[in-house]
């Protein structure tokens, strides 16, 4: 005899006839499980039926038309749960739609070749921004404080950059041009110092109006944030500039790049920067300490990078890995240095 199992529930003895015709009269399915009694095997409904040498045959309940006015209207257009707006209880796929739709959106929008290349930026930062939100949010972290991270981060680059320009007032950027070792002097202290520099200004604003202690990961959360809303900055800046004078390969790659890994990694590199930050905030004994690890080590993984990045892209990529690494270890080993520094 043979048990039919569903929801961990034993229903039966049945005989397999008996199966048979449940399964013809569309009762019982034939991927269901079942147990036969006396030898504890378990296997689906197809497959006893199978051994047994019994051939399953669901019978249509009426034509294709009978069949549809049974399942009725409401199955085909849930008008009652469209007009209650029951649908927006849950808004997950409403997210996915809104983020996989945006492009074709932008298609009919009379955009100017800034306006788009801005649009596919902010497109692919919210992709980013939306995964940072998940995994690293803590209570801590406010909406409106990430959005004002992304966008003055944004409006201070560009104020400093392109109106003030005042970058040309770091000497070091001498230094990007001639050869190579010496030029990893000129990406460290140069490129490197001053775009973390400018990242971790918004970290060290939330962290001076702070109304408590945070924590590690939501200044980590910030960097993350900050970090990104430069690489939107700097891929428009590059995607303007420097690509258009590329070939069509080369300028489809760093197009893409620019979007997905570049910002990334000037994310992965500021959260670097908001961890020390933290405990600059947390420990301020040894504030001047921790501030120089929150602004260098991110400037020499930077500077580093870009060095190498030109002629040996391998070992830029492994550069790339350690400041994942690393960040992914200073937020596990958190709580012993707390303890150490608490000395």
């Amino acid at each position: 005899m043979l048990y039919i199992i569903r929801n961990n529930q034993d229903y039966g003895p049945y005989d397999d006839i008996t199966i048979l015709s449940y399964v013809n009269n569309g009762q019982v399915l034939l991927h269901d499980k079942v147990k036969d009694s006396s030898t504890f095997e378990v296997g689906t409904v197809s497959y006893f039926l199978k051994r047994a040498g019994l051939k399953p045959k669901v019978a249509h309940k009426g034509n294709l038309i009978s069949q549809l006015q049974v399942i009725g209207t409401e199955l085909i257009l849930p008008k009652a749960t469209i007009v209650n707006r029951q649908w927006l209880s849950d808004k997950r796929l409403l997210l996915l739609a809104i983020i996989g739709l945006f492009p074709t959106v932008l298609m009919i929008l009379p955009l100017a070749s800034f306006g788009i290349f801005y649009a596919i930026a902010l497109y692919f930062s919210c992709i980013w921004g939306l995964f940072f939100f998940y995994f690293f949010r803590t209570p801590q972290v406010s909406l409106k404080t990430t959005i004002s991270v992304f966008f003055l981060t944004q409006l201070f680059v560009f104020v400093v950059w392109d109106i003030l320009g005042l970058t040309r007032f770091n000497p070091f950027y001498l230094l990007v041009d001639v050869k190579f070792p010496l030029n990893i002097v000129g990406y460290i202290c140069g490129v490197g110092l001053t775009e973390e520099m400018a990242k971790a200004i918004p970290l060290i604003f939330i962290y001076q109006r702070a109304k408590e202690p945070l924590l590690p990961q939501t200044l980590v959360y910030y960097g993350l944030m900050s970090g990104i809303a430069f690489g939107v900055f700097e891929g428009v800046e590059y995607q303007m500039g420097i690509n258009t004078e590329l070939d069509y390969t080369s300028a489809f790659f760093m197009n893409i790049a620019r979007l997905t890994s570049l910002p990334f990694l000037h994310a992965i590199w500021c959260g670097i920067a908001g961890y020390f930050i933290a405990f600059a905030n947390l420990y301020p004994k040894y504030r001047l300490s921790l501030f120089f690890l929150a602004i260098t080590i991110p400037a020499v993984l930077h500077g580093l990078y870009d060095a190498f990045c030109g002629s040996f892209i391998f070992i830029a990529v492994l550069i790339t890995f350690c400041g994942v690494i690393l960040l992914m270890a200073y937020l596990k080993q958190g709580v012993n240095y707390q303890s150490k520094l608490r000395q």
